[in-house]
Formats: structure tokens, sequence, C-alpha cells
């Protein structure tokens, strides 16, 4: 199934406390950003139970067009419970845009691996765009940081901020890079089935490392935003 990158995935309202007081520190910065992004666990939920759908039903009864209305289903249970609830509806939004996708190249193909594909030519690329931005000394992070300052391109004046930003972009990369890894073999050798647990399994949970390493990285709050410097 489709993927949709984790700043997009949803809106997660923090508490006024929270959104009250602008950060002062890269750490905090990139700790604020990182909350929204995600969707909380309800989001990660969300994008799982779709996945865990099609992969029950298709393991079960090998039919790629009731797996696919499975999980289309599935998505439109979770939208129905967002509108009833009045929260928002942008995360499941996403999660059925990538459903329609997968069930896009999975029935041109007729294979039900291929419902997969786009996920990991989402994985690939977005892996490649942060990896490669890292190397090139501009790291996406400190785009992030440069949104917030008003200034798209300070934070690369201080060396130390830019390692930080480097180091947050390959951690951002991991899971996507560690997914084409191992979901491209199972892709070609046609193990919808496999693929579809490997998708579930590293999905949140692989992303929830990645921000454990990351919150860990953050926990120390040592560097000052641009704006928060002395003049």
């Amino acid at each position: 199934m489709s993927e949709t990158p984790p700043a997009t995935q949803g809106q997660h309202t923090a508490p006024p406390s929270a959104t009250s007081a602008a950060p002062t520190t890269v750490e905090a910065l990139v700790r604020q950003q990182l909350s929204k992004a995600l969707g909380g666990k309800r989001g990660m939920l969300e994008s799982a139970i779709p996945t865990l759908g099609f992969t029950v039903c298709w393991i079960t009864s090998h039919d790629l067009k009731l797996s696919l209305v499975v999980s289309g289903s599935l998505a439109v249970v979770l939208l129905v419970a967002r509108v009833v609830h009045r929260s928002s509806v942008q995360f499941v939004v996403n999660s059925m845009v990538g459903i329609a996708i997968a069930a896009f190249f999975a029935l041109r193909s007729g294979r039900a691996e291929d419902a997969f594909l786009p996920g990991l030519i989402y994985n690939a690329a977005y892996a490649a765009l942060l990896v490669g931005s890292a190397a090139l000394r501009w790291p996406l992070v400190g785009f992030m940081i440069g949104s917030v300052t008003g200034e798209p391109t300070e934070w690369r004046k201080d060396r130390h901020l830019t390692s930080l930003c480097s180091r947050l972009t390959l951690l951002l990369a991991a899971p996507c890079v560690i997914r084409v890894v191992v979901q491209y073999p199972l892709w070609a050798a046609g193990e919808a089935g496999w693929l579809g647990v490997a998708k579930v399994v590293m999905g949140w949970p692989l992303q929830v490392a990645a921000l454990a390493a990351m919150a860990w990285m953050l926990s120390r709050d040592q560097t000052p935003l641009p704006a928060a410097r002395p003049a």
C-alpha cells in the first residue's frame, strides 16, 4: 500500500500551553514540529488498519479486488469516525489517497504485491532526498528551522547547527532505507502477504523508534535558535 510523508500525516493539536511559548532552541523546535506531523497515536493506528485489513483478506481469500474493497472500506469507516467526532480528517484523507494509488497499481497489473509498489517508490525517493540533502550539507530539517525563524538559510552559518540538522535528517531517513532494503526483495518475489506484514511492522513502530532516537538527541536543549542568540 502507498505511504504518506510524515510531514503530511494529519495534524495534532497541541495544548494551548504547548503552543503559546515559542521554542528557543533547535531541539525544542524540532520536538514541537514532529509532534504536529505524526498525528498522534490515533493517526498511527489509522495508518495501519487499512493495510492490516488488506493483508488479512488477501492471505485468507487471495482475492485482490475484495482485499482492496476491504482496505478502502476500513478507511471510509475511519473517515466517518473522524467526522462524527469533529476531528481533523486530513490524516485519513491522505491515507485514502494512498489506498487509491495502490489500488490503481495493483488492478492495472493484477498482482497483489503491486499494491505496495507506490510505498516502495515513495520510501526510496524520500530516503534519497533526505540522505542527499544531508550529504550536500543542506539538510531538510534545517529548512524546518528556517521556516520558523523567517530566515530560510541563516542556520547554515552555524557549523554546529548544520551538523545537528544533518544528523536529525539522517535519522528521519533511516526508516525509509530499512523499509526499502527489507520490502523490495519481498515485492520482487511476489510475497504480497509478507509485504503486508512487513508494512505494518515497519510502519509506525519503526517510525517511533527513529523518533525516540531523535528525542534522545534533542533532549539536551543545547543549540539556541538563530533568532534567540544575543546580537
